[in-house]
């Protein structure tokens, strides 16, 4: 059966800022949100501003979007609703799950994070240590930047209790088989957090299949409004200490883990990322699905295949220019996302952003949060690394000009 072809010209009519003279490629960092999700938002605003879940007909109608935004979030990822807690960002996220379940760790108790990870991964679980937790590292290649599992199998023991690691790092983009590290880490007797941060723009996320314990992920990088995702089995959240007000009930999941609740506006927005994957699903498939993690499914089939067709010509450009370090697999066959970091020999990685930015090429520089990964792989010196990230709504045309400027700036020296 033949598969379809993006139609980026379709995709691109759905996002205004397009048309606004810079090409976008820092991506990985946020993304564009479509029309979808912009009326959404000002449609709730607009219509129901007002404090939701009374009986009388805007505030019911208010409880309603957001309710839906939450469902609609939780069916992508092939989660329950009372499962997904939507908060400000992937930081707070981590940061309030581990304060609601650090009573679960005793003195001596081990948990692995590791060093290729984004700091929202790795930061909030270090504090265990001031309870006694034994914090291990799950170190990163210098050279590579990969994670090697065989140093997991050295680190795992009988005290660890919590596994936490990134489903694709947001400097090296190596895609991790995470449902095969859950399986040897649960053999172990241990939980797993999974950072999907860097992963959730590019290929579909079923936490069912991926049968992790907990998983966060930023919804602003899935063309939504500035919020995180964070997904916990049932019978977590339900054991986890209450962060909210004292009469919000133990069973209250996941009301009990928001303190303050949710932003209102931006959860009934969300609603907008699902008419944006229906709008693509109903323009590129005759088949029609009744549920929508199976039409999510098939358009993250599309942008995938798009956004690799756009990262290996990324990544052929940068393999014939021998001043070039590229960080991570050099080819993207499926296990590589489309964010790719690199150095250049004896030039700032500063230097090389902002001489594009005066291009109007959008494309950044630095740690990105993931400092620990820039400490260890060397290029703290140069300003971190260059970064370009890539979307689906990113032409081919656009990216060839991009990188015709990046390869000036480098021969310039």
């Amino acid at each position: 059966m033949t598969r379809p072809l993006l139609d980026l010209d379709f995709v691109r009519r759905q996002f205004p800022p397009l048309g606004n003279g810079w090409i976008m490629l820092e991506n990985a960092g946020g993304s564009y949100v479509p029309q979808s999700v912009i009326d959404r938002v000002t449609a709730y605003m607009r219509e129901v501003q007002i404090q939701p879940s009374w009986d009388f007909g805007p505030s019911a109608d208010a409880a309603a979007r957001i309710a839906a935004g939450r469902r609609q979030m939780a069916e992508m990822i092939n989660a329950e609703p009372e499962e997904v807690s939507i908060g400000p960002s992937t930081t707070l996220n981590v940061f309030l799950l581990m304060q609601a379940i650090r009573h679960w760790f005793r003195p001596g108790d081990e948990v692995i994070v590791t060093n290729q990870d984004h700091e929202a991964n790795i930061g909030a679980w270090r504090r265990l240590a001031d309870d006694g937790v034994v914090i291990r590292e799950w170190q990163i290649d210098p050279v590579t930047g990969e994670l090697d599992e065989t140093a997991l199998e050295r680190l795992l023991g009988p005290r660890t209790r919590l596994v936490c690691f990134t489903h694709c790092s947001n400097i090296v983009a190596t895609i991790h088989d995470v449902a095969r590290l859950a399986r040897r880490i649960h053999q172990a007797g241990a939980l797993v957090m999974v950072d999907g941060v860097a992963c959730a723009p590019h290929r579909h996320v079923d936490v069912k299949a991926l049968d992790v314990d907990f998983y966060a992920f930023s919804l602003y990088k899935v063309f939504g409004p500035h919020q995180g995702l964070l997904y916990g089995k049932r019978e977590h959240l339900l054991k986890a200490r209450g962060l909210n007000h004292f009469f919000i009930g133990e069973d209250e999941i996941p009301l009990k883990l928001l303190p303050g609740g949710v932003n209102h506006e931006f959860t009934a927005g969300l609603t907008g990322i699902a008419d944006y994957f229906d709008a693509l699903y109903a323009h590129h498939f005759k088949t029609p699905e009744n549920s929508f993690l199976a039409r999510a499914r098939r358009v993250y089939e599309l942008i995938a295949r798009h956004e690799e067709a756009l990262a290996n010509q990324t990544l052929d450009f940068l393999r014939e220019r021998k001043k070039v370090r590229l960080i991570g697999q050099a080819r993207a066959d499926g296990r590589r996302a489309p964010t790719i970091s690199f150095t250049v020999e004896g030039m700032s990685s500063r230097r090389i952003a902002e001489a594009l930015n005066a291009r109007k090429i959008a494309i950044g520089y630095g740690d990105f949060y993931a400092k620990r990964c820039i400490d260890a792989l060397g290029t703290a010196p140069q300003d971190g690394v260059v970064r370009i990230g890539l979307a689906h709504y990113n032409s081919a045309d656009e990216l060839a000009r991009a990188l015709e400027a990046l390869d000036s700036v480098i021969a310039k020296g």
